[in-house]
């Protein structure tokens, strides 16, 4: 059974945008609890309805068939944690054009708060084109971005456990941290599970050794001898089994992950693509996808996103999407992302142009494959070295992030690949721009610029 309130108001108030024309008549507007969700109408110039609703599924629907009633056609609401999420998919789906409006666009002069006020503040300016919706990808990369999310936090509850392994060991003075540099490496799982399955000579331990593994097995063998007593041991126990359930979680995400990506309907024909660059040596990352090639070929048919990892590729297309007619240009794009300058003027005077702190997920990728471009022989390593000579490490990174970025909304909105040029090139064009911007300086004073 529905839980409706009975809270029906007719509001009548002195209309606070008098003069003004509506620009959205048929608009509505929501204010989202946790228990109640308050929604507000518009019948005439200057009534307002307000109705309360549970937040049932049965509700939700009631919802929308309440606004049909009074024709509505677009319907903004806040971001409230993640209570509009059922709200907004439904009302999608019955067809209205929904906003998600942030609540720094919400603030108002201070007063008496409600629900019943925040929904008709809502509707007020809903109605005016005052509020301007958060972005949201496409439905199939939004369902997507959810899966992709969950696999990152899955990571992070993993990695305690790897850190609770190395304290047990060390507790014991097996110092195997000291001997890999990676213990959940394929060595290193190895010997902890002779450990766990009773093995304590340190030679057999070492004999576990991978064929890769740089160490030899008389240097792994040192660092196996430890004093093995039994309530470490237990704890080395349930945490190696905790990682190993982690894992498999991971994993299993990889494969939902590899089902949506064949759903996803692809932006470009295969036959139109370039076949895939080789795969770098020493590039694989143990938290990247389980099936590497097959990601690299999805991604390069969903977003022809080239030249990033693995795991910040999928970040980037999942929370931006393939549809850049959302951003009118680049500038708009690199501003979203958080890429950006912020310029505050009043009076002419520039009062703040510092970029601001965000947690833009994709933001973030950039910024990560900037770090990850440091010492790297390419056009955009080459561009940060020359900025890092006269900024600072911070400033550098954001400038080369906001260049990653604007290579890359090209490259979704034309649906072009990247074309890489190497860094002599590269350098032989910046030169030759220096040249041309000095001779047109000098020539401005006066002065004709002869070489030497």
């Amino acid at each position: 059974m529905a839980r409706t309130s009975k809270r029906t108001r007719n509001i009548e108030e002195a209309h606070p945008f008098t003069g003004m024309s509506q620009v959205n008549p048929n608009a509505a507007g929501v204010d989202i609890g946790a228990v109640e969700i308050v929604a507000c109408v518009s019948s005439n110039a200057t009534r307002q309805m307000v109705k309360a609703f549970g937040n049932y599924t049965i509700d939700l629907q009631s919802i929308g068939k309440w606004l049909t009633e009074y024709g509505i056609k677009t319907v903004a609401m806040e971001s409230t944690g993640v209570y509009w999420i059922p709200l907004f998919e439904e009302l999608e789906r019955q067809g209205f054009k929904c906003l998600l409006i942030s609540s720094r666009s919400l603030r108002r002069v201070p007063g008496r708060k409600s629900d019943i006020v925040d929904a008709q503040w809502i509707q007020t300016l809903h109605s005016y084109g005052l509020l301007e919706s958060s972005f949201r990808p496409e439905a199939d990369l939004a369902s997507l971005r959810a899966v992709l999310r969950h696999r990152a936090q899955l990571i992070e509850h993993r990695s305690p456990h790897i850190l609770h392994m190395q304290k047990a060991l060390l507790q014991m003075n097996v110092q195997l941290s000291q001997a890999l540099s990676d213990i959940t490496g394929d060595t290193g799982l190895a010997i902890l599970r002779a450990i766990i399955d009773g093995e304590r000579d340190p030679q057999k331990l070492a004999s576990k050794r991978d064929r890769h593994c740089k160490k030899s097995a008389e240097e792994i063998a040192k660092a196996l001898t430890g004093t093995w007593r039994e309530e470490h041991l237990f704890v080395l126990k349930q945490s190696l089994a905790l990682y190993d359930f982690y894992t498999e979680q991971i994993a299993e995400c990889d494969q939902q992950i590899e089902r949506m990506y064949g759903t996803i309907r692809p932006d470009w024909k295969s036959g139109a693509l370039q076949p895939l660059p080789a795969k770098k040596r020493n590039s694989h990352s143990k938290n990247g996808p389980e099936h590497q090639i097959e990601s690299r070929e999805h991604l390069k048919r969903i977003g022809v996103v080239d030249g990033f990892g693995i795991s910040l590729a999928q970040m980037v297309i999942s929370e931006v999407g393939t549809d850049m007619s959302k951003f009118p240009d680049e500038k708009h794009f690199c501003s979203w992302l958080g890429l950006a300058p912020k310029h505050e003027i009043s009076g002419g005077k520039i009062l703040n142009n510092k970029t601001l702190k965000t947690k833009n997920r994709a933001g973030q990728a950039f910024r990560m494959a900037a770090q990850s471009v440091k010492k790297a022989d390419c056009v955009f390593g080459s561009f940060y070295r020359r900025l890092r000579a006269r900024l600072d490490n911070a400033q550098a990174t954001v400038a080369t992030a906001h260049a990653i970025a604007r290579t890359v909304y090209r490259m979704l909105k034309y649906k072009v690949e990247y074309e890489t040029i190497n860094v002599e090139e590269y350098e032989k064009k910046y030169k030759e721009q220096q040249i041309k911007y000095m001779k047109k300086k000098a020539a401005k004073f006066g002065f004709q610029l002869i070489p030497v």
